[in-house]
């Protein structure tokens, strides 16, 4: 009787931890880089705007729900791949300066917390945003565009955009510009789709 309850028990838990298991895993989304972009926006002599984009950058997607409504996100760019179209510009953004990349050549992002704002798909996405060596908590605006199956390949496919903006001051970016030449506020924007893995 003694060894009937027992391995009552015993598989009672194990159905327990694989239903646990199954229902808490999580799914790997990584970025299509041929798909996706990060952007930023800066205001010049208070009266025109300069874009730009890094053309080297790395992201990841990990959740467990289909709406995605726990979904981590990392990011890490290579800062030296700043692109303005510019390349005297450019150079300048990359010098101690502004981004200083030779000693730190990473910008870095990763949330810890995202939370529903009332609209289908809407989210407020906060996590530590890390900029010449400066880590700060940024809380930004993310909308989960949709799933599809690629009809090419196959591939499961999610969309996102986030936007936003920081302050670079807050980052020891360009201290010695002030808001009257460049704009303290930047404007971020990240569309990207992510492949299932």
């Amino acid at each position: 009787m003694k060894t009937f309850k027992t391995k009552t028990i015993y598989t009672f838990l194990i159905a327990l931890f694989v239903s646990s298991t199954t229902l808490h895993a999580q799914t790997v989304w990584k970025v299509d880089n041929a798909h996706a972009k990060v952007t930023f926006s800066t205001v010049h002599n208070t009266i025109s705007d300069v874009e730009g984009l890094f053309n080297s950058f790395d992201a990841t997607v990990t959740a467990s729900k289909e709406d995605f409504s726990d979904a981590v996100f990392y990011l890490t760019i290579d800062v030296a791949s700043i692109d303005t179209e510019v390349g005297m510009r450019d150079d300048h953004l990359r010098s101690a300066d502004f981004f200083y990349v030779e000693k730190y050549p990473t910008l870095s992002f990763k949330s810890n917390s995202i939370k529903e704002t009332g609209t289908k798909n809407r989210y407020k996405l906060s996590g530590d945003l890390t900029i010449h060596g400066v880590t700060k908590p940024v809380t930004m605006d993310l909308w989960y565009r949709g799933t599809i199956e690629n009809p090419q390949n196959g591939d499961i496919i999610s969309g996102f955009q986030v936007t936003g903006s920081l302050n670079r001051f807050d980052f020891n970016v360009g201290p010695d510009f002030p808001e009257f030449l460049i704009s303290d506020e930047v404007i971020i924007k990240a569309d990207g789709e992510f492949i299932k893995q």
